[in-house]
């Protein structure tokens, strides 16, 4: 057989064989069918590595996720979480849902330093723009190595337009909130204000803060979302009506400053109250001090013969006095170096009604030695008249007296000297001289005549109460109030000219006037107290409180006993109408 034919014969039984040889091993298909096995596992087993390593690298970032959770933020800068300055306060409303405050949305320019290309060019350009910016300031600022800088806190909508057209890197914007009274001043010293970063600082607006939203706020708890509104006891309109009467009464005359509330006798709601000089929330800075001072509660004052009320009112209440006992005002009253008498003395025995009428010193110092110093100082204290009085406003200051009460400050305290206390505080006490005797704690929030009864302490018998109302009456027509009265409406009240302490002496040419009235007096309903400090002039040339703080208090019934609902009447018996013709 040729090689060539062997070959063949090789070739040939080769494509017949199921083994093959290679290298001297000999491979079969069971080999074959384990090579594909081992790949299968090998696959399997690659798959299972890259599945464990995504499994620890999402673990490792879970864990890293977890850990920035739980670790402390850092404080970058003046920068702020973006929840807390999108932060919501909620809106402050009237006692008829007019809109006090608000929360309208903003933004305010920022600048990153470090991306800043050029910048003397970037101050230019925002100097076009923002007219009043500090140049040099916001150098100073865009070349710092800082990572973040204000630049503009609460832009408009035009001005942050035009900067976005200015193409500057590095200058960015961040969304905010901006506090907006759409009332200006009118209900100031009561709404209050807030800061740059929408925290409440005085008034309604940082009571707000104080029951719990500035915790809440530190904690990072606040949202974005509407907040349920705070309605307050004002009615929007009687406030304007007051605060539109006391700055004319300011200017006319001619004094430093004034103030009045209109106080529901029944309720204690604070129904209207400012106290001018003022300032515009939305502009707080520019207010000064003088116009951030409420003097309705953040200021004591002597309040003069109005304090005859509540002398008065304990001797009746004692039961040591009645209406028709009389006293000697005959004769001035000595003790020591002192000597009390009367500033339009009739210099005759005078009964209750007359010295309250002709508001005789001497008569109500006799009222007071009749109930001694040790009862003066309890019936005082349970009116509350010495203690600091409790409302929401935080700016309430406390009263002051004597360290010890002697003689001599129990009778000077008996007609309003001695004794400091707010204007607010003094009318929360006549409130419950003439609505039956019940003291209630004054409120800016609602409230009904039900919550009212609950909180209501009896400090006075309804018999003292009704003599108060009748001494009231009688002062209103024939006495000092005259000028308070306003037809069909039945007011009375009481007066109180002070002298003024300037540097701890009695000034004889500066007084501090005050009137407290109620009506109608039939049945009370409403109280209002004014004061006007150092008046130059008053109605007829004359300065006292008659003539210039009693006129107050009728323009602001004259104007708003309709919108209270005060029903006028007419006649003796209350029977005659106005007719129009």
């Amino acid at each position: 057989m040729t090689f060539l034919s062997r070959i063949m014969l090789l070739k040939s039984q080769a494509h017949f064989s199921t083994d093959v040889q290679r290298g001297g091993a000999v491979v079969n298909s069971a080999t074959f069918k384990g090579t594909g096995k081992r790949k299968t596992e090998m696959a399997k087993t690659r798959v299972g590595l890259m599945f464990a390593t995504f499994c620890v690298a999402y673990a490792v970032i879970g864990g890293r996720l977890v850990q920035y959770g739980y670790a402390q933020p850092e404080t970058v800068s003046s920068i702020l979480p973006a929840d807390r300055l999108m932060a919501s306060r909620p809106d402050i409303l009237d006692r008829n849902g007019e809109i006090l405050a608000t929360d309208i949305r903003t933004v305010s320019l920022f600048a990153e330093p470090h991306k800043i290309v050029d910048t003397d060019e970037a101050v230019e350009r925002l100097s076009t723009v923002l007219k009043d910016l500090d140049v040099r300031d916001t150098y100073r600022k865009l070349s710092s190595n800082s990572r973040f800088q204000w630049l503009r806190r609460q832009l408009t909508p035009k001005q942050q337009s035009q900067i976005l057209a200015l193409g500057i890197p590095g200058i960015g914007f961040r969304p905010e909130k901006r506090r907006f009274y759409p009332g200006g001043a009118t209900a100031s010293h009561i709404v209050g204000y807030v800061n740059i970063d929408n925290r409440g600082m005085a008034g309604m607006e940082r009571y707000i803060d104080n029951q719990g939203m500035a915790d809440l706020r530190a904690l990072g708890m606040t949202s974005d979302a509407p907040l349920e509104p705070v309605r307050l006891s004002v009615d929007i309109r009687v406030q304007n009506i007051l605060r539109d009467a006391l700055v004319s009464a300011v200017a006319k005359y001619e004094a430093i400053a004034a103030g009045a509330v209109v106080l529901d006798v029944h309720t204690g709601e604070v129904v209207a109250m400012s106290s001018i000089p003022d300032f515009d929330p939305n502009r707080p800075q520019e207010g000064a001090e003088e116009g951030w001072m409420n003097r309705m509660t953040n200021g004591t004052f002597e309040m003069g013969s109005t304090f005859k009320t509540f002398t008065t009112a304990m001797a009746l209440d004692s039961g040591k006095v009645t209406m028709r006992d009389s006293f000697d005002a005959r004769y001035p009253i000595r003790i020591g170096r002192f000597t009390i008498k009367d500033f339009h003395g009739k210099h005759r025995v005078l009964t209750v009604p007359e010295i309250f009428q002709y508001s005789s010193n001497i008569g109500t110092a006799r009222m007071a030695e009749a109930v001694g110093t040790a009862g003066h100082q309890e019936f005082l204290t349970r009116m509350g008249l010495l203690t600091r009085m409790e409302t929401e406003l935080p700016e309430v200051k406390a009263p002051s007296q004597p360290r010890e009460w002697k003689q001599i400050n129990s009778i000077t305290i008996s007609f309003g000297h001695g004794v400091s206390t707010t204007p607010l505080q003094t009318a929360v006490g006549a409130a419950a001289l003439v609505n039956g005797g019940k003291l209630l704690p004054p409120t800016f929030l609602t409230r009904d005549r039900e919550q009212a009864d609950q909180m209501a302490q009896v400090v006075v018998k309804k018999q003292t109460s009704d003599d108060i109302r009748q001494l009231f009456w009688m002062n209103g027509k024939a006495g000092s109030g005259k000028y308070a009265l306003v037809d069909g409406f039945n007011v009375g009240g009481k007066t109180g000219t002070a002298e003024k302490v300037i540097n701890g002496r009695y000034s004889d040419d500066q007084n501090f006037n005050s009137y407290v009235g109620a009506f109608p007096m039939d049945d009370p309903k409403y109280l209002v107290l004014s004061f006007i400090d150092a008046p130059k002039t008053g109605e007829g040339g004359g300065r006292t409180a008659g003539l210039t703080a009693a006129p107050i208090v009728g323009e602001i019934i004259r104007r708003s006993a309709a919108i209270l609902g005060v029903e006028p009447t007419f006649g003796e018996d209350g029977s005659a109408l106005l007719v129009s013709y």
